[in-house]
């Protein structure tokens, strides 16, 4: 079985067990920069979905279930930068045979879509790939360029994103949940916790939110000619518990 397919299975049957869903809240401040997290951080955030939202406009959510916020539901869906960068997700998903929802909900989690986004910790670009990590798959400096410099480049990015996924599956075949912890907190801290989600605010809220991205970024959940919400210039991910979070969890 393909990672493709073995990815949407698992992700798809682990979603299905309740063991993802997380509330997504936000605001939109006056620059109109949208900042969301998986919980209420402060009386600024209101509920833009429920852990148990529909993300398919076209389909009525079940009784006692909320559909997402037409802002975000536009937002994820019309970003430009997101159909700017879509040719390069499709081309790197089918090299690596990685599903382009999990690539593109993960440009959303980690920089909004934003190129030029830098961490705190150093992570670069639109999938914050680290520089540690991509000299693991080879890119270097050279008279031209600085590591840095390549890392930025959207291709280069998002390609070696797909190749670190790809990898990880074989790591942890059957354990979506543990790609996507991987992917924020490194393998060798799911590793240290004897193949767990680590015990990591952050990561934890990041495998919530990355799935239900995912789950919106299924082919089924992507019609919004009808929504004419405004969509927030900028997004910024406000995730917490990254203060705990080890400056280095590699091994």
């Amino acid at each position: 079985m393909s990672f493709l397919r073995a990815l949407v299975g698992g992700l798809s049957l682990w979603l299905l067990a309740g063991s993802a869903y997380a509330d997504i809240y936000g605001y939109l401040d006056a620059d109109g920069i949208a900042h969301f997290s998986t919980e209420k951080l402060d009386e600024r955030y209101h509920l833009f979905a429920r852990g148990d939202a529909a993300f398919d406009s076209d389909r009525a959510a079940p009784a006692g279930k909320r559909t997402i916020s037409p802002a975000l539901f536009k937002y994820l869906g019309e970003h430009p930068n997101l159909k700017k960068f879509e040719p390069l997700l499709t081309q790197a998903a089918r090299d690596y045979d990685v599903q382009p929802a999990l690539l593109k909900a993960i440009m959303a989690a980690e920089s909004g879509f934003n190129p030029a986004a830098v961490s705190p910790k150093g992570a670069i670009g639109l999938m914050q790939i680290m520089p540690e990590t991509a000299e693991r798959y080879g890119l270097q400096s050279d008279a031209k360029k600085s590591l840095t410099q390549k890392l930025a480049d959207p291709k280069t990015n998002i390609r070696l994103s797909a190749r670190y996924l790809r990898d990880l599956h074989k790591m942890f075949p059957g354990k979506p949940e543990l790609i996507i912890a991987s992917y924020n907190a490194g393998e060798g801290a799911v590793q240290k916790y004897k193949n767990q989600i680590p015990p990591y605010p952050e990561t934890r809220n990041y495998v919530q939110l990355v799935s239900q991205f995912y789950q919106f970024y299924q082919p089924h959940g992507l019609s919004i000619a009808s929504l004419n919400a405004h969509a927030p210039k900028r997004i910024h991910m406000t995730i917490p518990g990254r203060a705990n979070l080890p400056t280095s969890t590699y091994q």
